[in-house]
């Protein structure tokens, strides 16, 4: 893949944004962006329940967050389960004394394939995960900021979901789902102390990259003006203002994050 590796000006003592006496959930935060999350919101004060199905990463990832001087908690679960959400949703809430932010960053792409080559099954398993998923934890932590009149939520979806990549339309549906969701559930909202908002990447460099081809990925670089994949440091940054304190006049946005790719 082309481009530059961009400078990361943000040290293990990065004073913005301070998260204090928060506690993150933080789903797919084993890996990927999700970990990048997780890692930033440790190094801000923030106490951290990592979800991930994959229950040794979600150990490791915790291992790491408590280097990083960081209360943190491993919660392997499935997204699609609401039962299993809403048992973590009160676990968090038990072992870490609250739920202030939620971050959704746990999702899959599905295979790369014509409409026509794509069974129900595999459409099914991407929604399920990557929308329903996301929408039961929103629903579950809701439940909990409102009763506190305060949270914050950033929903990960994708620039797909604006625009639509080919052979990945169970994953470009999926996100577009997650924009719309978002913007509806903001408003629901709107009048508390609760913000919610969606992120949309371009192709960022982790490990779910693994499952694309290389001509999909060649594709979706080829139509970012900065020349190359973005990191899960960048995302992360974004991430961590629209969860703090601070992002408090602004609720149902879709922040682009594409070098130029979007821009609209």
């Amino acid at each position: 893949m082309r481009g530059r590796t961009p400078h990361n000006p943000m040290t293990d003592n990065d004073p913005h944004f301070d998260l204090s006496g928060r506690v993150a959930v933080i789903t797919g935060g084993a890996r990927g962006i999700g970990l990048a999350i997780s890692e930033r919101f440790a190094r801000s004060g923030a106490s951290v329940a990592v979800v991930d199905r994959d229950s040794a990463a979600c150990d490791a990832a915790v291992e790491t967050l408590a280097g990083l001087g960081a209360k943190a908690i491993a919660c392997s679960i499935d997204v699609t389960k609401e039962e299993e959400v809403a048992e973590m949703t009160q676990r968090v809430v038990d072992e870490l004394g609250g739920y202030h932010v939620l971050v959704c960053s746990a999702g899959i792409v599905g295979r790369n394939a014509f409409a026509w080559e794509t069974s129900a099954e595999e459409w099914r398993e991407v929604l399920d995960i990557n929308l329903t998923g996301v929408w039961l934890c929103n629903k579950h932590a809701l439940g909990v900021m409102r009763e506190a009149d305060y949270g914050r939520i950033v929903n990960i979806a994708s620039i797909a979901g604006k625009e639509g990549n080919p052979k990945l339309g169970p994953y470009s549906a999926s996100k577009a789902g997650v924009i719309g969701m978002t913007k509806s559930l903001a408003k629901e909202v709107a009048d508390t102390g609760i913000r919610i908002h969606s992120v949309a990447p371009a192709v960022i460099h982790t490990p779910m990259l693994d499952q694309v081809n290389q001509e999909t990925i060649d594709y979706m670089v080829s139509k970012i003006p900065v020349g190359r994949t973005g990191t899960p440091d960048e995302v992360a940054a974004l991430v961590h203002y629209l969860s703090s304190s601070e992002a408090s006049f602004t609720t149902g946005a879709c922040f682009d994050i594409s070098g130029g790719r979007a821009t609209y």
